[in-house]
């Protein structure tokens, strides 16, 4: 049986479990809908860990990658962060700057790739919209995620990596039919938001 495995902030997390059991509770957004598709087209054939954690930046991720990450063996990694990154400077003066950013997620990938050289990598895009967590600052919080999302694609083409892009489409569908069928606050997806996250995530898998 293949691992697929689920590292990210918040909204990977979507309230999975943090219990022995957790492969069959990995929470409630992307994973859940992605992995449940993925083991009705191949019954059988992988098993899911979901090791996000809300709140975390990209130093919170590298500190755990060993434990969460490395030690499970997993055969295929997807990795969604860099929110917290800017919102937590934002709010309490303790985010990371874009080029730490950057140095701290080639360090993490150039790692695991050396310690999981068969392990195949998906590189997410972190993504913001309009909501009651983005708006007090919404200039410069977007303006410094597309800073990290930038990153994250230059990462992916860098390593050789599966890039899956979020941003245009959110944008395009909220101005469509309203940001409020997409992300409930800005950050946080709604039911129909990680049903398109994860149809998006489907689509990157396939390149794997």
């Amino acid at each position: 049986m293949k691992k697929v495995l689920f590292l990210g902030d918040s909204i990977t997390d979507a309230v999975r479990s943090y219990s022995e059991d957790e492969h069959n509770y990995i929470g409630q957004g992307y994973a859940l809908i992605a992995g449940g598709q993925l083991s009705i087209e191949n019954p059988g054939e992988y098993q899911f860990t979901n090791k996000g954690i809300s709140g975390n930046r990209i130093v919170d991720l590298y500190a755990r990658i060993k434990k969460d990450c490395w030690n499970l063996q997993p055969d295929y990694v997807s990795i969604l962060i860099g929110v917290n990154d800017v919102m937590h400077e934002l709010e309490i003066g303790n985010g990371v700057d874009a080029e730490r950013f950057e140095h701290i997620y080639r360090t993490l990938i150039k790692e695991t790739l050396e310690r999981l050289p068969e392990c195949k990598i998906m590189l997410m895009e972190p993504f913001c919209l309009h909501g009651v967590c983005t708006d007090p600052y919404y200039d410069i919080f977007r303006s410094e995620v597309e800073k990290r999302a930038s990153i994250v694609k230059q990462l992916a083409e860098e390593f050789k990596l599966v890039f899956v892009p979020f941003q245009e489409a959110f944008d395009k569908m909220s101005a469509e039919f309203g940001v409020e069928c997409w992300c409930k606050d800005g950050v946080h997806p709604t039911i129909g938001g990680h049903a398109f996250m994860a149809e998006k995530w489907l689509e990157g898998f396939a390149e794997l």
